[in-house]
């Protein structure tokens, strides 16, 4: 192992000792395995995350986060559900020599010391779609999210689905009160406690200042995403500070390189990213709707190239801009 991965895993290495002794039973976590634990990495792991919108996921931009894993080992991180992300990257896509799923059951399952022993030892980790809640009362401030820290920072792959996408940035919709909040009623209360905005997850330097959301235009989610990125501005304690948004629809994934450059894979030709520009003028009120006078959208295609965090886009497939009135979005001419 590489001398700089070795510093970037020694705080992780740290806190695994601390908890070596707390196994979890079945009833905390469920591990499925598939492939041959024993060969080596066949080729270079390399930096690279993975964001995907939640729909089918794209067989190119799978085979590019297994280049990424130097087509060796993969662990699966989820709280319902089993093997199918893991059997589709192993048996579908296939290139791999081992997938490995864990099925979180309470936050008691990231103190497992096997558990955590897979993540050091992962060449890529993937979060799985669901409940985005549970990952934020299973995981945040626990060696879990270290390990994710860590991972990232020794230069291996990241990817995430749906509710695995909406942990990776630096601000995420935690979804806390159990439900899904929709546009109308987000920009309705931006700083009401149904949007339930969570930060102090991960700290992925390509992700900061962002904030994620899945299955975009399919279930019309630019309006809660303008709400969020003005809770978000709110929270940070700058007023001059620029958050960007980047929704994904169900079609479409974003493969982000190690230099921040990002290119779009859509089993969909209408699949598109959508980059918004926040930094609101008038910051919102509690109790208040969102009122904004310009929203700057930018929409990420094939042939486009989004530089994040700056949130810059080389070719943009559409520029588009909004106000919000009173909570109620209006497209204005660009």
């Amino acid at each position: 192992m590489q001398l700089h991965a070795v510093r970037c895993w020694l705080p992780f290495l740290s806190l695994l000792l601390t908890v070596a002794a707390a196994p979890a039973s079945a009833r905390d976590l469920l591990r499925f395995f598939v492939g041959d634990a024993t060969l080596a990495t066949p080729g270079r792991v390399s930096p690279g995350l993975l964001l995907m919108g939640g729909g089918d996921r794209n067989v190119d931009a799978l085979k590019w986060f297994i280049a990424k894993a130097g087509h060796g080992h993969l662990v699966v991180l989820r709280a319902s559900y089993t093997t199918d992300v893991a059997d589709e990257f192993y048996h579908d896509v296939g290139g791999l020599a081992s997938a490995e799923t864990f099925v979180f059951k309470s936050r008691r399952a990231a103190m497992d010391w096997k558990l955590l022993a897979s993540l050091a030892r992962a060449d890529a980790i993937f979060i799985a779609g669901g409940d985005q809640s549970n990952y934020v009362r299973f995981w945040k401030g626990t060696p879990v999210a270290a390990a994710l820290d860590a991972h990232v920072r020794a230069g291996k792959p990241l990817g995430g689905t749906s509710a695995g996408l909406a942990m990776l940035g630096e601000y995420l919709y935690g979804a806390m009160d159990g439900g899904s909040i929709r546009s109308p009623e987000a920009m309705a209360d931006p700083l009401g406690a149904a949007v339930t905005i969570e930060r102090d997850f991960l700290n992925l330097e390509r992700l900061r200042g962002v904030i994620t959301d899945s299955h975009f235009r399919e279930r019309d989610r630019l309006g809660r995403l303008f709400a969020f990125l003005a809770k978000a501005q709110v929270m940070s304690g700058d007023a001059q500070r620029v958050l960007i948004g980047v929704g994904i629809d169900e079609s479409a994934a974003l493969a982000v390189e190690s230099d921040g450059s990002s290119r779009i894979y859509a089993t969909n030709p209408e699949g598109a990213v959508w980059v918004v520009r926040g930094g609101f003028a008038d910051p919102p009120a509690r109790g208040k709707p969102l009122n904004a006078r310009r929203i700057e959208v930018t929409g990420v295609a094939a042939g486009s190239v989004l530089h994040l965090p700056e949130g810059r886009v080389e070719a943009p497939a559409f520029q588009r801009a909004y106000r919000v009135v009173d909570g109620v979005l209006q497209p204005i001419d660009y």
